[in-house]
């Protein structure tokens, strides 16, 4: 085979993967939300650099638990869970500086604290009513001063 035949043959194959890659992509995010209660969530993985650090990904609640998924990954398990009595809402503030451009257009920055420390979320205010909704909501029995 000619250089240029192989060349052609690597960049075929570069694209069959990117495609297959946005097919598993868009396979998973059906999969993810077939159940109902997924919305567009970012988290802040590294509290280290002011307005840095920011994932965007997919948020579902699951029973007592608010379950993360990063965007781009064909991984079906949740980066990180979050169980419902360990949250504590701290309030909201708008993206500030270069958060604007790594996050969802129309966000807000979410505060919450966690046994693991400070929880730094970002979503829209209809999915911010839902976390507030779905915080408030515990099930009966629930030890209101624990927190």
């Amino acid at each position: 085979m000619a250089w240029w035949e192989w060349l052609l043959d690597i960049c075929g194959s570069l694209l069959l993967v990117c495609v297959l890659y946005g097919a598993g992509l868009i396979v998973r995010r059906r999969l993810l939300s077939r159940d109902g209660g997924t919305f567009e969530l970012s988290h802040r993985y590294r509290m280290d650099t002011p307005e840095r650090g920011w994932m965007l990904g997919l948020g579902r609640y699951s029973g007592e638990r608010l379950e993360w998924f990063r965007v781009f990954t064909l991984s079906p398990r949740p980066k990180r869970v979050w169980r419902r009595d360990e949250l504590v809402y701290d309030g909201r503030r708008q993206p500030l500086g270069t958060e604007q451009a790594s996050l969802y257009p129309d966000h807000l920055v979410i505060q919450c604290q966690s046994p693991t420390g400070p929880v730094e979320l970002a979503m829209s205010v209809s999915s911010l009513t839902g976390f507030q909704s779905w915080l408030e909501a515990m099930p009966p029995g629930t030890d209101w001063n624990r927190r």
